[in-house]
């Protein structure tokens, strides 16, 4: 697993823009795994906090005794017609921070809450241009690639550089 600072090393421009993403809207989707094994969605916040990327919770949220069940998460910024019609997606595992005083200078007040950090296995921005959809992604120990697919023709690779 990466943590954001980690990804954001190995991947710069990427990292950029899918922050610039999840941060242009407030409300994103995180996908969990339920205990009976089937995906639950959920609406959610994302925080871009010191070197990591963190989720919140109400205490005894659903999406939060997920996370604590399993820590494998999904998480998708939608496109919107203001940003370029980018589409951001992230996968990993999440951690939660259980320390009393840590999950309070986090959130900034002593609320409870559940605080989980993110960490990543996967990274995926797509856009469309013109007549072509791009598939920017990243996964941990392998790198960076660019993928586009032109009116439904084959997906080749495009060179980075």
């Amino acid at each position: 697993m990466a943590t954001w600072q980690q990804f954001s090393e190995q991947a710069p421009e990427l990292a950029e823009k899918i922050r610039r993403r999840f941060t242009a809207e407030k409300s994103h989707v995180l996908a969990t795994v339920r205990r009976d094994g089937s995906p639950r969605v959920s609406g959610s916040e994302v925080d871009f906090r010191e070197q990591d990327l963190l989720i919140g919770s109400m205490i005894q949220a659903m999406k939060a005794k997920d996370l604590q069940r399993d820590g494998r998460f999904a998480i998708h910024a939608a496109s919107a017609i203001d940003n370029g019609g980018e589409d951001a997606k992230l996968a990993g595992n999440a951690v939660e921070i259980t320390d009393p005083a840590e999950v309070a200078r986090l959130q900034g007040d002593d609320e409870p809450a559940h605080v989980f950090r993110l960490d990543l296995t996967e990274a995926v921005l797509t856009w469309v241009e013109g007549n072509t959809i791009y598939f920017d992604f990243w996964k941990e120990g392998q790198g960076s690639k660019r993928l586009a697919r032109p009116d439904n023709g084959p997906v080749v690779e495009v060179d980075l550089g």
